[in-house]
C-alpha cells in the first residue's frame, strides 16, 4: 500500500515556457541531466529558473542503488564533445554556478575521472569566474583518480554519503560508508582550497542519533557543506519510504549542522544535492558572484 504524501510535500508547477526552452538546449547538444534521469521533484522549479544539473559520462550507470532511478546497465561510449557542449549550454543559460554530476563508470580504466576533469576545464575556459561544482562517483577512493579531478580545480567537490552507516548495504550495495568519507578526506588532502560537500536522504529508517553521527563523521573529514532532504520513492521497484520527516525536524538538523561547524547547511523536504546550489556560493564565495554579476551587467 502506498503512503499518502503529507501536505508539505505538494508542489506548485510553474509555467512550462522556460522548461521547454531548457529541454530544447539539452536535446540540441544531446546532453543528459540528473534532473530528468533521477526524476527529481524540483525539475519544474529549477528549469523554469533556467538552472539544471548536467549529468556526464552517458545516461547509464554501472551501479545499482536502491534509491536511484537512473538507468543501470553497460556504459555507453564517451562523447568527446561533451565537455565543450556542457560549457556552451552553461554559457547560454547564463549560469554562475554550474553543477556537473555523472553516472558511475566502473567499466572505464579511469572510471570517468578524465572526462570530469575536461568538463571542469571547459567550463573555466568559457568563463574563468564560473563556480564549478562536481558531484562525482567514489572512484573506489583511488587517490590518483581523485587527483585527476582536483587538478582541474573545481571550486566545490561534492560526493554524497546518501544515508547512515547501518543502511548503507541496503541503500548503496556497491558503495561503502567509510570509502565515501575517505574520498572527501582525500580531496582536502590533495587541495585544501577546494570546498567539499556531501548530502544525505532521510526517511529510509534512520534514527536521529544516526543522522547526527553521520553529520559528525562528515565534519571529522573536513566537509564544508551538507545537504539533507527527504527520500521519495521514484518507482515501485525502489526502496519504500519508511517515514516522511516533518519540516520542523529538518530545521533541527540544520541547526545541529551549523553547531557542528559546517559553513553551509541546507535541510528540508525538497533539498537535493544540487537544488539552489548557488546559495552556497553566495554565502561562501560572494566575491566570485559579484564579479560574475558585474560581467553580466557589462554584457548588457
Amino acid at each position: 500500500m502506498t503512503q499518502r504524501l503529507p501536505e508539505w510535500l505538494t508542489i506548485r508547477l510553474p509555467r512550462p515556457d522556460t522548461i521547454k526552452e531548457v529541454e530544447q538546449m539539452m536535446r540540441t547538444k544531446s546532453l543528459h541531466t540528473v534532473c530528468e534521469s533521477a526524476r527529481c521533484p524540483n525539475l519544474p522549479e529549477c528549469w523554469s529558473k533556467k538552472t539544471a544539473t548536467f549529468m556526464i559520462l552517458g545516461d547509464t550507470c554501472t551501479r545499482s542503488c536502491g534509491f536511484c532511478a537512473i538507468k543501470v546497465g553497460k556504459g555507453l561510449p564517451l562523447n568527446p564533445h561533451e565537455p565543450e557542449d556542457v560549457a556552451k549550454v552553461a554559457v547560454d543559460l547564463g549560469l554562475k554556478h554550474v553543477v556537473v554530476t555523472s553516472v558511475s563508470r566502473d567499466d572505464l580504466p579511469d572510471e570517468g575521472a578524465s572526462q570530469v576533469s575536461l568538463t571542469i576545464e571547459a567550463l573555466h575556459a568559457a568563463n574563468a569566474d564560473t563556480i564549478v561544482e562536481v558531484l562525482t562517483p567514489d572512484f573506489k577512493a583511488k587517490r590518483h583518480l581523485i587527483e585527476i579531478v582536483c587538478k582541474a580545480h573545481p571550486e566545490i567537490y561534492n560526493h554524497n554519503i546518501e544515508t547512515i552507516e547501518r543502511l548503507h548495504t541496503i541503500v548503496r550495495p556497491q558503495a561503502k560508508y567509510a570509502r565515501t568519507l575517505k574520498v572527501l578526506e582525500l580531496v582536502k588532502e590533495i587541495d585544501p582550497t577546494i570546498y567539499t560537500k556531501s548530502g544525505m536522504m532521510l526517511g529510509l529508517g534512520e534514527t536521529k542519533d544516526e543522522v547526527v553521527k553521520t553529520l559528525q563523521d562528515l565534519r571529522s573529514v573536513g566537509v564544508d557543506a551538507v545537504t539533507i532532504g527527504q527520500y521519495l520513492r521514484p518507482t515501485m521497484r525502489h526502496l519504500p519510504v519508511a517515514e516522511y520527516i516533518h519540516p520542523d525536524q529538518f530545521k533541527e538538523y540544520e541547526t545541529i549542522g551549523e553547531e557542528l561547524g559546517f559553513a553551509f547547511v541546507a535541510s528540508g523536504p525538497f533539498i537535493r544535492s544540487s537544488y539552489n546550489a548557488i546559495d552556497f556560493s553566495k554565502k561562501v564565495m560572494s566575491d566570485r558572484i559579484a564579479r560574475l554579476d558585474a560581467k553580466a551587467l557589462t554584457v548588457r
